[in-house]
């Protein structure tokens, strides 16, 4: 007798289980042979279907949808109807007030819900909408005579690895193929037969690349007659790194990552690409997914001296952001309390729906009505964020760079104490030797700057500029985006050579200037000098310049850009906020200075976002001009100390020139480090921008009455969900760090109790490779969500990634090695008629390609693909202003021969409001939504993209004159590019089709036809 598969016990196997941990072995059968034994197994299982017992009602797969379809609106957790909550066992088994009992296990005569969903009259339920069927009653009746069992629901119970099924002729199948086998087997099904190796490979190919195969790639593998050719091919598939653009495309999707900030100002994030290069990464390492998940909630406070850990911290802020109500509005007002309770909510839902495929935020104004989430839960989770903000944040890429600037700063920030304690080391001899020599330098060095006389100061745009003291201007009042200072002086000199620049620090200005903008920031873009003769006033001449040299230069913003005469170009000073800094520019040749003369000095600063600068002073030279030097900056006690005789320098003198020389050497080599990189993150550590600043410390949350700021309840403490068992719900409520918030939750969603976090993961992975997850509503496990067609199948793979703490390779090869994923696409009349949605995987499923995969694919075929890896986002778009803060975007003037075009499509700079028409024809997601499952629409107006998208035009063009550049006949270019686009040669009737069609329209034509084919927009 053929006996029932056992695959949900838990007592150890009486047989040797499947060896999780050693390398997969297959049986590789003749597809045949595979037909004959499912025909044999099916013959035998008809003929026993006397002898089976028939099976209990399963709770999960049939009375939970019933209950969550016509009785949890009216019967949930918020509020239940007569006082009725069929959320839990507990819950629906309690007596009513009218002195019943809505289930009574084993009585269904006297279950109050079952007399009720069986009424005709007044009393029946649901009151309104469609009522229960005869078959819903009947299994519901079933169940109570069965006893009612109401097990956890099935996403919340402890994750335990499944033993695997114990039938003896699975016992040398993947534990893939076992347990799909097993199901396939209770409902008298079988398999399909393998795949062709082209169709193998192609459908490998999209999946792991989002790339179509060169037909040289699947000759070589379908002439490959080594066992284990496939296997290989999944390896070497597997480690090119284009499989990590392809996952982390799927994850932009499932996080909404865009590059600007949505919602009514869609202003660009210049900064969010490094996010998606650390995904590339992260997938090409094969990070293990415990660390993928901690780091990009946690990964600063984790791993502090991984900056890409603190890159990774992008997750957070991949989402939308509200710039007028965050920023462009005052700090204390509750339109500013709303949004930020909102820009939270972004962050929460992003997080749980991502990792634990929970509707978290269906709490946020009651306890969720049909999850055991409760609004305390949801605010715990806001109070793990209370201070967590989006905007950009300064890293070192090289960690060792990170670690020296690190010491640096550090030094520096401990020299005062030094001081102060009169630091015995600070009188080393070695040290004071190294600063006798810095000293006499300094001593020796010509100053022969000259002040000017000045006749005349203003500011175009309306900034007001104060004399100093010192000679020097400092800009206040209004602050306008852009201004040209303009200074008209005179000299005593006949003759100049040069003249310099001083840019003060200030403690009237942000963060102590030298610039306005918020943080201490000026960018100058042009500066120019010109000679005013006393004989021909109205006539001013432009002295030119020669060369220029500064005491600061970040990359990309050198001296050098303020005299390229480009107007978006500019020399700015950003890291080093709060210090005074130089630059210098000599003339072609000495100009001589006519008596009565005047000098003209203009500062152009027309970056924008009043990046202008603060205090500042102009000097000129007639004499050699002199090096850049320190000694300009050094306080006047430091000077005076440099001037005396080494023999005559107190110990106070000593100590001073010490700490000056110290600081000196410690900023120089600071200047000499690679210019900082930012990223858009999350965090409470990010530069200003307007009035939105970081918070130190986070916010105290409430719970909110109804989700009313108005309304505040009591405090609500960091912490996360309370229905998992073994998992602690709250974290310590005295954790006044960001970071520390937020890495406790990072490690609560990965421990090893928390079955959410893994089966989550592995569901998704089962859907990119299936067409649908394993639960097909990937984001939502709770009760209104899918329940697994496959459980036991889903947590051992969730067991695997969690228990082997790996990557997600292994996944990845394990389900695309196994035989359900290799089988035949093909439609079977016979299997459809049991199972038409194919819940069970008796056929593989045909999917169709996305957008990217197209427009990728005809580049690579058309031998135009840019290979080039990471950096910033490409826009293939051209961009202008507008009278609103959303730039003008046109995708359809940018230049099809840009080389930005040739650009793998996860390159693309993402609007989130102003998508690109083709792509959205083709159901690329909208970047304002999360989304876990792209639609797969069929349109008439996805052909007339494929057909006339100027891209596609463009390469389908390029595609035929690499096939026509040798001459050769019309049949023989047909058959190249029916290789080229359907890795097969044209059969006869077909060749004599297209050959017809080629010689009326042309070969371009012709690639666009193959292109809206069914053949070549389907995977099977």
């Amino acid at each position: 007798m053929l006996m029932k598969p056992a695959v949900t016990e838990r007592h150890p196997p009486t047989r040797k289980r499947w060896p999780v941990h050693a390398p997969y072995r297959f049986r590789h059968l003749r597809s045949e042979q595979c037909w004959a034994f499912h025909a044999f197994l099916l013959l035998l299982t008809t003929s026993c279907l006397p002898l089976f017992a028939a099976e209990p009602v399963d709770f999960d797969h049939e009375i939970a949808p019933i209950l969550a379809e016509k009785c949890l609106k009216c019967h949930g957790a918020a509020g239940p109807e007569g006082g009725l909550s069929l959320t839990s066992r507990e819950a629906a088994y309690k007596t009513l007030a009218s002195g019943h009992a809505a289930i009574v296990p084993r009585n269904p005569e006297s279950s109050e819900l079952l007399r009720r969903v069986s009424a005709t009259d007044d009393e029946k339920m649901p009151p309104t909408g469609p009522t229960l069927s005869a078959g819903e009653v009947g299994l519901l009746r079933r169940w109570i005579a069965e006893g009612a069992n109401w097990p956890e629901h099935w996403a919340y119970r402890p994750l335990i690895r499944p033993l695997l099924p114990t039938l003896p002729q699975l016992e040398n199948e993947s534990p893939v193929d076992a347990f799909v086998a097993a199901r396939l087997l209770q409902h008298q099904l079988s398999s399909s037969p393998e795949a062709d190796r082209r169709t193998l490979y192609r459908r490998l190919s999209v999946d792991l690349h989002g790339l179509l195969p060169l037909p040289e790639e699947v000759e070589a593998f379908v002439a490959d007659a080594s066992p284990d050719a496939y296997e290989r091919l999944v390896d070497r598939l597997l480690s090119d790194p284009r499989y990590g653009e392809r996952q982390a495309r799927h994850w932009m999707d499932l996080v909404h990552y865009a590059e600007t900030h949505g919602h009514d100002q869609d202003r660009p994030r210049e900064n969010a690409w490094p996010y998606r290069d650390y995904l590339i990464r992260a997938f090409n390492d094969d990070l293990p997914y415990r660390r993928f998940v901690e780091q990009q909630v946690a990964g600063d406070a984790l791993e502090p001296d991984n900056p890409w850990a603190l890159v990774a911290t992008g997750f957070l802020a991949a989402g939308p952001w509200d710039e007028s109500s965050l920023r462009d509005i005052r700090d204390d007002t509750v339109d500013r309390q709303i949004a930020r309770y909102i820009d939270r909510d972004d962050i929460i839902t992003t997080v749980m729906s991502t990792f634990t495929s929970t509707t978290v935020h269906c709490a946020r104004c009651h306890d969720h009505k049909f999850d055991p989430i409760s609004q305390d839960d949801y605010y715990a989770l806001q109070a793990v964020f209370a201070a967590t903000d989006k905007g950009q944040r300064a890293y070192d890429p090289d960690p060792k760079v990170a670690q020296r600037r690190a010491n640096l700063e550090q030094q520096l920030a401990g020299l005062p104490a030094r001081v102060t304690s009169r630091d015995p080391t600070l009188l080393d001899a070695e040290l004071q030797a190294r600063v006798q020599t810095w000293a006499a330098q300094l001593a020796t060095t010509a100053k022969r700057w000259n002040a000017l006389d000045v006749q005349s100061v203003a500011a175009r745009q309306g900034s007001t500029l104060t004399r100093m003291d010192d000679g020097s201007y400092l800009a206040n009042g209004s602050r306008p985006e852009t201004d040209i200072y303009e200074c008209t002086a005179s000299t005593e000199l006949d003759s100049i050579t040069g003249w310099q620049l001083e840019v003060f620090s200030d403690p009237m200005l942000p963060m102590k200037g030298p610039g306005r903008q918020d943080n201490g920031n000026l960018h100058l873009n042009e500066v120019a000098v010109y000679l005013i003769d006393s004989a021909q006033p109205l006539t001013m001449r432009k002295l030119d310049i020669a060369t220029a040299e500064a005491d600061f230069n970040q990359d990309g913003w050198t001296i050098s850009h303020a005299l390229d005469g480009n107007a978006g170009t500019a020399w700015g000073i950003y890291p080093r906020v709060g210090e005074t800094h130089r630059a210098v520019f000599r003339l072609k040749e000495r100009v001589t200075l006519p008596p009565g003369s005047q000098l003209r000095f203009e500062l152009h600063q027309v970056h924008g976002r009043g990046h202008l600068i603060g205090r500042w002073r102009v000097q000129v030279t007639n004499d050699d001009v002199p090096q850049l030097s320190g000694e300009d900056k050094l306080p006047p006690e430091v000077r005076a100390a440099i001037n005396k005789p080494a023999a005559d320098r107190t110990d106070d003198d000593r100590l001073r020139l010490a700490t000056a020389f110290l600081e000196q050497t410690w900023k120089d080599e600071l200047a000499q480090l690679p210019a900082l990189q930012r990223v858009y993150s999350g965090s409470n550590r990010f530069e200003p921008d307007g009035g939105f600043k970081p918070s130190p410390q986070p916010r105290p949350i409430h719970v909110l009455k109804r989700g009313n700021v108005t309304e505040p309840l009591e405090v609500a403490h960091p912490g996360a969900l309370s229905m998992l068992a073994g998992l602690p719900s709250r974290f310590d409520p005295n954790t006044a760090d960001d970071g520390l918030r937020r890495a406790a939750l990072a490690r609560w969603l990965t421990d090893p109790a928390n079955g959410l976090t893994w089966r989550s993961m592995a569901n998704r992975i089962w859907q990119q490779h299936f067409g649908r997850g394993l639960v097909d509503t990937p984001s939502d496990f709770g009760r209104l969500g899918s329940a697994p067609s496959h459980p036991e199948l889903l947590d051992w793979l969730a067991c695997e990634l969690r228990d082997r703490d790996v990557g997600l390779k292994s996944l990845h090869r394990l389900l695309v090695t196994s035989r359900t994923y290799r089988q035949l696409s093909q439609y079977r009349e016979d299997a459809a008629a049991v199972d038409a949605d194919n819940r069970w995987l008796w056929r593989m499923v045909r999917t169709r390609l996305d957008a990217e995969t197209i427009r990728d694919s005809l580049l690579r075929l058309s031998e135009s693909l840019d290979d080039r890896m990471g950096g910033p986002s490409v826009r293939q778009f051209v961009q202008t202003p507008s009278a609103h803060v959303t730039p003008n975007v046109d995708y359809a003037g940018f230049d099809v021969d840009n080389p930005a075009f040739s650009r793998r499509s996860v390159y693309r700079f993402l609007f989130r409001t102003i998508p690109d028409p083709y792509m959205d024809a083709l159901d690329c997601p909208d970047a304002s939504q999360l989304t876990p499952r792209r639609n797969e629409s069929l349109t008439a107006l996805q052909a007339l993209a494929l057909l006339n998208d100027k891209l596609l035009v463009r390469q389908s063009t390029r595609l035929a004159e690499r096939v026509a550049v040798h001459p050769i006949p019309i049949e023989a270019q047909v058959t190249a590019v029916c290789r080229r686009l359907l890795l097969r040669d044209p059969r006869p009737e077909e060749q004599t089709v297209f050959t017809e069609y080629v010689q009326q329209h042309g070969l371009g034509n012709f690639v666009r036809v193959l292109m809206n084919s069914n053949e070549f927009v389907f995977v099977d």
